[in-house]
């Protein structure tokens, strides 16, 4: 089955600059990333279907993410052709690719029935689907969110719980270590982070991002870095953006400089817990959290983010029921695919 896609270039005018690292807490006055972005850039409408998570493009420029709603996955091609890549996905969340090209993916719990609580593999060339790990300490999953790749071929993924509480089999809402080998290790937990979402890894592999998304009145809304060690134990948490009250952020991804991409804000309050402090759109930090600037979305809810393009200079958003596009002057990280000379 096949969907329209629509082309629409947005209309308004963005202009380049930065915010001194003393005004990280009003958000509302960065602008576009200067050096990351070109100046005048504005995000192009790419695609309209329905409510999207997790992109993820391959080494062909088809871009992969979650139609959570419909409980699939959705292939988007370097043609801008939308299909249906996997049916049945099991309520899939966010999308990875690791180092060999294949699909690992958070199947999660909410936005209706069929949702399988666990993490997956798919082989991109024969179309099998394996399960990574469904249970930890003999306890299913609460609701895989999101997930990184390392250059080690470790998987980091965030278990959170929004919502619906039901079957709950877990007390922590943690973030998992999944080693090659298939050994799962449970790095963080409360008090340490209270609602984990989004997660990135540094290119050196030497740094973990993760979102700290407490949708509750008075929860953090904070992205946390940590010190990664050679087995892979995390330490010396620090916080790289503090978003208050605001709807903090939800994807999480890393450029080649080692500055943090964050899906954040919104424009449509969720009272008590969310105002529209912080708009809504793509917040850009330096490694050590000073805020290098903001790329507008006109669309809640921004969910997710990709590198994509044979120079990985194309960022592709998921945002409510759109995918957006944006060159940027920088390239992503990603274990896969390789940036084509």
């Amino acid at each position: 089955m096949r969907f329209p896609v629509l082309a629409v270039v947005l209309q308004g005018t963005v202009f380049a600059g930065g915010l001194a690292a003393q005004e990280t807490s009003d958000f509302s006055k960065l602008s576009l990333p200067a050096g990351l972005v070109a100046p005048g850039t504005e995000a192009t409408r790419a695609a309209l279907v329905c409510f999207y998570e997790g992109p993820a493009v391959d080494d062909a420029g088809n871009l992969f993410f979650s139609d959570i709603t419909s409980n699939r996955i959705l292939k988007m091609s370097a043609k801008e052709e939308v299909s249906v890549f996997r049916s049945e996905s099991g309520r899939a969340n966010g999308n990875a690719f690791d180092a060999q090209g294949r699909l690992v993916t958070c199947e999660g719990f909410g936005l209706g029935p069929g949702g399988r609580r666990r993490v997956t593999r798919t082989d991109m060339k024969s179309g099998t689907t394996m399960v990574v790990s469904e249970r930890f300490e003999g306890k299913r999953y609460n609701s895989p969110n999101d997930l990184c790749v390392d250059g080690q071929g470790r998987i980091w993924f965030t278990d959170p719980r929004y919502g619906d509480r039901e079957g709950m089999e877990m007390d922590v809402e943690g973030v998992y270590r999944i080693d090659p080998d298939g050994r799962v290790t449970r790095v963080l937990g409360q008090p340490d982070i209270q609602k984990p979402n989004g997660i990135a890894v540094a290119p050196d592999g030497k740094t973990l991002f993760v979102a700290d998304s407490n949708d509750q009145t008075g929860g953090n809304r904070k992205i946390f870095a940590f010190e990664v060690s050679s087995s892979g134990s995390l330490s010396n948490r620090r916080v790289v953006a503090d978003f208050q009250q605001g709807r903090g952020a939800d994807g999480l991804r890393v450029d080649m400089q080692g500055n943090v991409w964050a899906a954040a804000g919104i424009r449509t309050p969720r009272p008590p817990g969310e105002v529209t402090d912080i708009p809504q759109g793509l917040y850009v930090f330096s490694p050590q959290g000073k805020p290098l600037g903001h790329v507008p979305i006109p669309e809640d809810y921004v969910t997710n983010l990709a590198f994509g393009g044979p120079d990985r200079k194309t960022l592709y958003v998921t945002a409510g029921t759109s995918i957006y596009k944006v060159p940027l002057t920088v390239a992503g990280y990603a274990v896969y695919p390789p940036i084509q000379p």
